[in-house]
C-alpha cells in the first residue's frame, strides 16, 4: 500500500513539474459555477455560472505578465407566492485585465492574479401577475469591479481555479485550461 502511494505521489510530481507559469502569449480559459451574489432578487435563485479567457500581453519588468481578456456570466432568481410567479434575470459580458505574478519560482504550476473588469449586466424581468408594464429590461448598465484568483494546474494544460470579488457571483471555482 505504501509503496502504490509512493509511485501515485511520484507521478502527480513528475506530472505537475512541467507546468509552465503565465507568461505573454500564454491563453487561459475558465469555466465555473459560482457561490454568492451581489445581485438583486427574491426567492430561489440558480447557480451562477460563468466563463472567462486571458490572454498573456505584456510582460512586465518584474516577475509578471499583463494579460487582457472576456467575461460571461448567468445567475437568475425565481419567486412564487400569492398565486403569481416572479424571474429575474442577469447576464454579465465584460472585458477584464489582470496582473499575473510568476515570483513563485518554487511554485511553477501556480499562477497568482488580480485585476479589473468593466463590464454590462443585462437584467430581465419577468411576471405573471398581470403587471406588464415592469416586464422586460431593467437597472441595466455598466459596472466596474476588480478581482484577484489562483490558478493551480494539474498538468500542462489543465486545473482548477477560484475568484474572488467580481461577475455573476462573489466567489467562482471550476477548471481552467491553458493553451
Amino acid at each position: 500500500m505504501k509503496k502504490s502511494i509512493f509511485i501515485l505521489l511520484a507521478i502527480f510530481v513528475a506530472v505537475t513539474a512541467q507546468a509552465q507559469p503565465f507568461q505573454k502569449g500564454t491563453t487561459t480559459a475558465n469555466v465555473g459555477i459560482g457561490l454568492g451574489t451581489v445581485l438583486g432578487g427574491l426567492g430561489k435563485a440558480r447557480p451562477a455560472i460563468s466563463a472567462s479567457v486571458d490572454h498573456g500581453v505584456w510582460p512586465m519588468g518584474g516577475p509578471g505578465v499583463i494579460s487582457m481578456g472576456g467575461y460571461i456570466g448567468n445567475t437568475g432568481y425565481k419567486y412564487t407566492d400569492l398565486g403569481y410567479t416572479a424571474k429575474w434575470n442577469y447576464n454579465v459580458i465584460g472585458v477584464r485585465g489582470a496582473y499575473h505574478y510568476n515570483g513563485f519560482t518554487t511554485v511553477p504550476n501556480l499562477d497568482v492574479y488580480g485585476g479589473v473588469m468593466l463590464g454590462y449586466n443585462i437584467v430581465k424581468y419577468s411576471s405573471d401577475s398581470g403587471d406588464d408594464y415592469l416586464s422586460g429590461n431593467y437597472g441595466s448598465g455598466v459596472g466596474f469591479s476588480g478581482f484577484l484568483g489562483g490558478r493551480w494546474f494539474f498538468g500542462d494544460s489543465f486545473g482548477a481555479y477560484a475568484e474572488l470579488g467580481y461577475g455573476v457571483s462573489v466567489l467562482n471555482a471550476g477548471l481552467t485550461f491553458k493553451f
